[in-house]
């Protein structure tokens, strides 16, 4: 009897070998392919950046930045009470207190709580550089996701506060529902579709 248990266990064992290793296997591919800002873990603490080449309004952008990161404030902060996803929110917010405030082309209000409005936006002022046209991001430019992989959320929006060749260090609001930053590879992420330039 004893005999005929063990039998019966060792397919059992395969199997659970198996599916824990086609898991592992998946678990890897998707670290590997997902951009880091989809996780739900801090990548990176606020960088020091080199202001002294930088535009005042760069600059300003920037301090804000730090600050907000620091700050850890709700969504609601940004969205003026609203509920609702904020990193568009957060964008309009962190240019309004630079100095460069957006106004959304629906309805002329200093805040624009979407991405495709926030693209709209920058489109109408003649600002939009798109995705894959070799346009190089530059601090305070905004970038504008639109994930096609279904995970995490669809539009996403964040700002650059540093860029080194083709890499860029973002800052966004409502990344796993708090103010994150990360590396962007600008132009191996195809979840960017372009990008909001900073007046000047």
């Amino acid at each position: 009897m004893t005999g005929e248990v063990m039998r019966r266990r060792r397919p059992v064992a395969a199997v659970l070998a198996v599916v824990l290793a086609l898991c592992a296997v998946l678990a890897v591919l998707v670290w590997w392919i997902l951009p880091n800002r989809l996780f739900p873990w801090d990548s990176a603490p606020f960088p020091e950046i080199d202001t002294s080449a930088l535009s005042p309004a760069q600059v300003r952008v920037v301090e804000l930045l730090e600050e907000q990161h620091e700050a850890q404030n709700p969504g609601t902060f940004y969205s003026e009470g609203v509920r609702e996803p904020w990193c568009a929110d957060f964008v309009s917010w962190i240019m309004r207190e630079a100095g460069v405030p957006l106004s959304n082309p629906h309805s002329g209000h200093w805040r624009i709580p979407g991405v495709f409005t926030l693209q709209e936006y920058y489109e109408q002022v003649d600002r939009y550089e798109p995705a894959g046209t070799g346009y190089r991001p530059e601090v305070g430019d905004v970038v504008l996701y639109h994930n096609r992989i279904g995970l995490g959320q669809r539009e996403h929006t964040n700002i650059v506060v540093a860029v080194d060749g083709d890499s860029a260090i973002t800052v966004g609001g409502n990344e796993m529902g708090r103010i994150r930053v990360h590396e962007l590879d600008v132009t191996g992420d195809d979840a960017v579709v372009g990008f909001g330039r900073l007046p000047g």
